[in-house]
């Protein structure tokens, strides 16, 4: 048991030293090596924990999707109230996951033609629920197919963009200013 243990613990210590790699230089130029080398592990142990670098990458976006999915299933326990309402919590959380973990949100968002169909399949999984949970408002309230796509677009446009606004500092990352964000969102239901 503490064997395993151990393993796992160097296994996650992989994850995060690959992560950094990632932001540090990108997916063009992550280097198994140079993980193994900042977790003082042997050069063969990323191959041990992963298989190839394919596989590591993969390890990586589910890692970062399980922290993720942790924190939906978190606001969703706390946000309880209609679709609507945890719609609304769901997308300030997500803006909160992205600003206080950059280390995450560049793995969330990342883009890159080099990374086969296992990245388009994790990524996919980010973003399910604001999906699901933009479908089942729009079904509730009678929204039309072109109306709910339009949402969708806003309310993520909204996630992304205040995302990067508090990264960049063009806005104070505080309650205040989520607050404003939140009713932003809400509002939009309102919208036709």
């Amino acid at each position: 048991m503490a064997g395993e243990s151990k393993r796992q613990s160097k296994r996650e210590e992989l994850i995060i030293a690959g992560i950094e790699e990632i932001n540090r230089l990108g997916v063009a130029n992550f280097s198994m090596r140079r993980a193994a080398e900042q977790t003082g592990v042997s050069c063969a142990a990323p191959s041990r924990h992963f298989g190839d670098k394919q596989g590591f990458l993969a390890a990586i976006i589910e890692y970062v999707n399980a922290q993720w999915h942790d924190e939906q299933m978190r606001i969703l326990s706390e946000c309880g109230g209609s679709t609507r309402e945890q719609l609304v919590a769901f997308s300030v959380g997500y803006i909160k996951f992205l600003v206080e973990k950059p280390h995450f949100r560049s793995i969330l968002t990342l883009k890159d033609d080099n990374f086969d169909n296992t990245y388009r399949i994790g990524r996919g999984k980010t973003t399910s629920l604001s999906l699901s949970l933009v479908d089942k408002y729009c079904d509730e309230v009678g929204m039309s197919e072109e109306t709910r796509m339009r949402k969708l677009y806003i309310v993520r446009s909204l996630i992304y963009g205040a995302s990067l606004m508090f990264d960049n500092k063009e806005l104070p990352y505080n309650e205040h200013t989520l607050d404003i964000v939140r009713q932003s969102i809400d509002r939009e239901f309102d919208l036709p």
